[in-house]
């Protein structure tokens, strides 16, 4: 009996596969980035926009890529440029994520029924 060689993989290939086997899961990075957005507070309400309920949407794509939609509790609210630089902040020490990008949404429009309970009682909607 002839027994056939296995080709054993090359150091790069062995590498590559590693790497691949400790990549972060899409729900990892989603559950890294909901933490990185409890970090990102409304300077008027001094609470954050995931217990706010200002976040609306987190994709992730296949390449990692995070495309986080929020809004503002009012439609002429001016932090909306200060919420997507720290929310692009916020993310950019995540292991394996991609690029991050942000889209400010005005609908459905936000409401008090939106957040947290945390923020509810933080706020005295309870």
């Amino acid at each position: 009996m002839s027994e056939e060689a296995i080709p054993e993989a090359s150091a790069d290939e062995q590498a590559s596969q590693v790497v691949a086997d400790e990549a972060p899961t899409q729900d990892e990075i989603k559950e890294e980035v909901i933490e990185a957005l409890q970090t990102v507070n409304d300077p008027e309400l001094g609470i954050d926009i995931w217990n706010l309920g200002l976040v609306y949407d987190i994709a992730i794509d296949d390449g990692n890529n995070v495309k986080v939609e929020f809004t503002l509790t009012t439609m002429g609210c001016p932090i909306g440029p200060m919420i997507d630089e720290q929310i692009k902040a916020s993310t950019a020490y995540i292991d394996g994520i991609g690029d991050v990008t942000t889209e400010l949404v005005m609908y459905p429009p936000w409401t008090p029924e939106k957040m947290s309970p945390l923020a509810r009682s933080a706020l005295g909607f309870v």
